[in-house]
C-alpha cells in the first residue's frame, strides 16, 4: 500500500455560508458584529478563518487521562503522523493553549485523536479530563513539528516512548500499520508500571497479529531483569538491530538523554529523531530558587524593571504582573517569542548563550545572563 502522506480533508464539501462569507457581501450586511459571529451562533465549529474542532467522543481508557476524538472544520488541512498541534480551550472566559500530539494515524475521515494526561498542576489537562464532553468546541492550530516519518519508509524502525510521549509514537505505528508497511518495527515503551499503559491492549493486538512488529514494555519500577532506564543491555536484548534502525524517541528528558548518550558511545550514524513535551528543568539552589541569579530584566513596552531571580523570562514577566502570550511553555510552539533588544540569554534546552541585539527569543526557555531588555 502506498504511503498516505499529508492528509487533505479540505476536499470535503464546504458549507455554502462559508463561500458566501469569503465574498465579503455577507460580512458587509452583518455589520456591526460581522458575519462570522452570527454563523457561530448557528454552527460554532464553522469559521472562514480559524481551524476549529468539535469534540465528538470522550473516553477515559486509563487512570488520569482522557482520550478525545475531534472533528475539525474545513480550515483544518490535515497532519503528518508524529506532528503536534496547539489546542486552545476557553476556561472561565480565558483562552488557554497547550501542545498535544495526535495519537491516530493519518486518518482518511479527517478526525484526530488526542490523549490528554492530567497533571497535578496542569490547568488545561485537568480541565479537559474533568469537563470535556461531546459537542464542546476547541481551537486547533495547523500541525507543527519535524518528528515525522521519512516519505520513503525505512526498512528498519525503532520507536521508543516514555510516559505520555507514547502519543506521537503511537501515531507513527498506526500509520505504518494502516499502510501495510513491510519493514521491521520495534516499539519500546517505558513506564513506571506496565499495568496502566495507554493503548496497551491495542499494542498487544498489533504485535500479536503483525509479524514484523515487535513490542516491549518496560516498567521502570517493577521487578525483573529488564527493569530500569534505557541502557545498552536492554537495547541488545529488546532491539538487537537498534544500530541499524531509524530511531524515534519521545518522552521525558532523562529518556532522551540516555538514548542520545548510548547512540554517541556506540557511534551510531543512523537517523535519530527526538521530541519532548516535558517542561525543561532549571538548576535550583538549596532554597529552591534557580542558582546564580544576577542582573535585572527591563520590560521596555511596559516600562518595568525587575531584579532577575534566575527563572525563565516568561515566569519573570508574569511575576512582574505582565501577561505575555504563551502556549506550551516548553519551547515548542513559539507563541511566546519576544524581541530581545539588549543583553544575553541562555537557552535551557540547548545550553547555548545568545548575546545578539535585536533578536527574537522564546522567553519560556530563555534565562537571562546578566542584564536583559525585552519588548514585553
Amino acid at each position: 500500500m502506498k504511503p498516505t502522506g499529508l492528509l487533505l480533508p479540505s476536499a470535503l464539501p464546504r458549507p455554502p455560508a462559508l463561500r458566501l462569507l469569503r465574498s465579503g457581501l455577507l460580512e458587509a450586511l452583518a455589520t456591526p458584529h460581522g458575519a462570522e459571529r452570527y454563523l457561530e451562533l448557528v454552527r460554532p465549529a464553522w469559521s472562514p478563518r480559524d481551524p476549529r474542532a468539535e469534540i465528538v467522543e470522550v473516553r477515559h481508557q486509563s487512570a488520569g487521562s482522557v482520550t478525545l476524538t475531534l472533528r475539525p472544520n474545513a480550515r483544518w488541512h490535515g497532519f503528518r503522523a508524529g506532528q503536534h498541534v496547539r489546542l486552545t480551550v476557553e476556561i472561565a472566559g480565558v483562552r488557554e493553549t497547550r501542545c498535544y500530539s495526535p495519537a491516530c494515524g493519518e486518518r482518511a475521515d479527517g478526525q484526530i485523536e488526542l490523549m490528554v494526561k492530567a497533571h497535578p498542576h496542569g490547568k488545561v489537562s485537568r480541565y479537559l479530563n474533568e469537563h470535556a464532553r461531546p459537542g464542546m468546541l476547541v481551537w486547533c492550530s495547523e500541525p507543527e513539528g519535524e518528528f515525522v516519518l521519512a516519505r520513503q519508509r525505512p526498512e528498519r524502525l525503532l520507536l521508543i516512548s516514555g510516559g505520555s510521549g507514547i502519543t506521537p509514537v503511537m501515531s507513527l505505528l498506526r500509520t505504518l500499520c494502516d499502510e501495510g508497511h513491510p519493514g521491521h518495527v520495534t516499539f519500546l515503551h517505558y513506564a513506571r508500571s506496565t499495568r496502566h499503559i495507554p493503548y496497551r491492549d491495542e499494542l498487544e493486538r498489533i504485535a500479536g497479529s503483525t509479524p514484523n512488529v515487535r513490542l516491549a514494555l518496560v516498567g521502570t519500577r517493577e521487578a525483573g531483569t529488564l527493569k530500569g532506564h534505557l541502557n545498552r543491555r536492554q537495547m541488545r536484548c529488546l532491539a538487537p538491530d537498534y544500530a541499524r534502525a531509524h530511531t524515534y524517541v519521545c518522552g521525558p528528558p532523562s529518556l532522551i538523554a540516555a538514548a542520545r548518550a548510548l547512540w554517541v558511545k556506540d557511534g551510531i550514524e543512523q537517523p535519530f529523531w527526538v521530541e519532548s513535551f516535558r517542561p525543561p528543568s532549571f538548576a535550583l539552589g538549596g532554597d529552591g530558587i534557580p542558582a546564580h541569579p544576577q542582573g535585572s530584566v527591563y520590560f521596555a513596552r511596559s516600562h518595568k524593571r525587575a531584579a532577575s531571580d534566575g527563572r525563565c523570562l516568561l515566569e519573570q514577566a508574569e511575576q512582574a504582573g505582565l501577561r505575555p502570550p504563551f502556549g506550551c511553555r516548553m519551547g515548542i510552539c513559539r507563541m511566546c517569542t519576544a524581541r530581545k533588544t539588549a543583553g544575553s540569554v541562555r537557552n535551557v534546552l540547548s545550553g547555548e548563550i545568545s548575546s545578539g541585539a535585536d533578536e527574537d527569543i522564546q522567553i519560556c526557555v530563555s534565562v537571562p545572563v546578566g542584564d536583559v531588555e525585552l519588548t514585553v
